[in-house]
This record gives structure tokens, C-alpha cells and sequence, in this order.
């Protein structure tokens, strides 16, 4: 059996979502007003951090939170409840701006989850503000997971776009690097792409595979999924098998370069500054580590 990936940097989220209270609003205006309660306020995918005595999430009473959306995030087992505001970054000595890029890897395992999920709704919040059926204005409900029509009733709910991503390796084991067009020029990752409608995730690894650079795969396999939500995917890994003897032809439009690397070659690669390591951030990153037997070499912090 094709064991799964054990750790990915923003699948780590430890809260209860109590997704049945969302709409109950004596609930919620009771957990609001609750002194325990705790705030997460976000603006343009970023919360406030302190770094001392280790990464954490600033997170503020209720009472002291911007006006702003407010959504629901989930609670602790001991009752404690949190919540995201859309607003201001209040002004706080000893903190500093960041986002999931910065500080995705680095905190613990609730302030990840919490992070991740605030910043997935602000971003679907600010990009769906107006119904997609008639134009008029959404509003707001079940505790910022939901928006509504008031004209015609529909109910619209956040979006999430699958991507798989494959590391694809050959008969002698070696694992496909590619690099995207925009990318610099030491950045390789394995490939990646979007799940189109009607299509399984198996038949969306295989196509992008072929289409990227032009071989076919077999024994695709499941590993695990993270989400991404920079903006709204949701990242699904697989490994892959492919001929190695087949000519790599990579398309321009997606991938500038591609070859095949042992594990000496790449670590010869990153030692030698060729190639950058992918950070922990990534499922990427873990996909090629649970491929190479461990740590990257000269591996970055995030």
C-alpha cells in the first residue's frame, strides 16, 4: 500500500468547525460576546504575527476587533470560540504583517489552520459580492460561509478549484523536474495542474502529464491533499509512473524546461545552487522529500 504524506504545512488545522451552529444566532451573539473568544482580523491575505518566543498568530478579544465580515473559523475542545474579521491590522508593538507564503510552515498546528481558513474566506468574500444568476448584491450568512441573493433567493458558497499535482518518476527511479515560463531561473517543481469538469483526478493527472510534456503515466496513485487557498485550491498529490526512454516534449505555453533526476543529481543540483529547494509550504516540496528519503538539502525555512 502506497503510504500517504504525514505532514503538510496548512492541512493541519486542529479546531472544531461547528459548522451546525453557523446559522443559530443566539449562538453566535453569545460566542461573540464571550470575553474567551478569540479574533483572527485579516486584510489582503495577511494577520498580524509575533515571533517571540516562537511564530504565532496575534489573535484579540472581541471588543477590540475592527468593524468588518465576520465569519465563523470553529472552537477549541475547551470551548473557546474564534472567529475572522475582514479589516485594519491594528497597530500592535511587537508584530508584524504576514501571510500563509511567510508563515504557512511555520506556525502551530491550530494558528496554520486558523489562518488558512480566514484567508480563504476573505479572498471568496471579496471576489463574490454579487450574484452570479441576476447582479444584485449578496449578503453575508450562516456565519460568513454562505452568501445569499436577496432578489432571487440563490445561495452561493465558497469556491474551491482542484488541482492535482504529480511527481512522476521513471523505471530507473528518477523523479521529472520541469520549470514554468515565468518562473526564475533555479526553480524546478514537478508538475501541476486543474481539474476540468467531467474529468476524474486520475484522467486530470494523466492529461496534464501528457499535455505538459508529452508522456503517458500509469500506476497513478493518492497520497493526500492540502489546501491552497492563494487563492481558492485545493491541492490533491498523486505519484505517477512514465517511460523514461520516451523523449520529454515539453509545451512552451507551460513548461519551459524538463529532465529526468536521480537523487545524486539532485542533490548535486541543489548543493551547487542549479536548483533552489522547494520549502516546506509546498506539497511539492513533501511529495519530492518522501521521494528522495528525507530532508532536501540547503532546504528553506518556508
Amino acid at each position: 500500500m502506497t503510504e500517504s504524506l504525514e505532514w503538510l504545512a496548512l492541512s493541519r488545522g486542529t479546531l472544531d468547525r461547528v459548522a451546525l451552529n453557523r446559522t443559530d444566532d443566539a449562538w453566535l451573539d453569545g460566542a461573540w460576546n464571550d470575553p474567551k473568544t478569540r479574533v483572527l482580523v485579516v486584510r489582503d491575505g495577511r494577520a498580524l504575527v509575533t515571533y517571540e518566543p516562537g511564530p504565532a498568530l496575534l489573535l484579540i478579544p472581541p471588543d477590540r476587533a475592527p468593524d468588518g465580515e465576520r465569519w465563523l473559523l470553529g472552537a477549541d475542545d475547551d470551548g473557546t470560540v474564534y472567529f475572522g474579521v475582514s479589516g485594519e491590522l491594528p497597530a500592535i508593538e511587537g508584530t508584524e504583517p504576514a501571510g500563509l507564503r511567510r508563515v504557512g510552515a511555520l506556525l502551530g498546528d491550530r494558528d496554520s489552520g486558523l489562518l488558512t481558513h480566514a484567508v480563504a474566506l476573505e479572498h471568496w468574500h471579496g471576489t463574490n459580492r454579487y450574484c452570479p444568476r441576476c447582479g444584485a448584491e449578496t449578503r453575508v450568512s450562516s456565519a460568513g460561509h454562505v452568501r445569499v441573493c436577496p432578489r432571487d433567493g440563490s445561495q452561493h458558497f465558497p469556491r474551491v478549484d482542484p488541482a492535482v499535482i504529480m511527481l512522476v518518476t521513471d523505471e530507473a527511479d528518477r523523479v521529472l523536474l520541469a520549470r514554468g515560463p515565468q518562473w526564475p531561473a533555479d526553480r524546478r517543481s514537478i508538475l501541476a495542474g486543474f481539474v476540468e469538469p467531467g474529468e476524474s483526478l486520475e484522467q486530470a493527472v494523466a492529461r496534464e502529464v501528457k499535455e505538459e510534456v508529452g508522456l503517458a503515466v500509469r500506476d497513478v496513485r493518492y497520497l493526500g491533499s492540502q489546501p491552497w487557498p492563494l487563492p481558492q485550491s485545493l491541492m490533491l498529490g498523486f505519484t505517477a509512473q512514465a517511460d523514461g526512454d520516451v523523449p520529454l516534449n515539453p509545451d512552451p505555453a507551460e513548461i519551459l524546461d524538463a529532465a529526468w533526476y536521480s537523487r545524486d543529481d539532485l542533490r548535486t543540483a541543489i548543493e551547487s545552487g542549479e536548483i533552489v529547494a522547494p520549502g516546506p509550504l509546498s506539497i511539492a516540496a513533501h511529495l519530492i522529500m518522501r521521494w528522495y528519503g528525507g530532508e532536501l538539502p540547503k532546504m528553506p525555512d518556508f
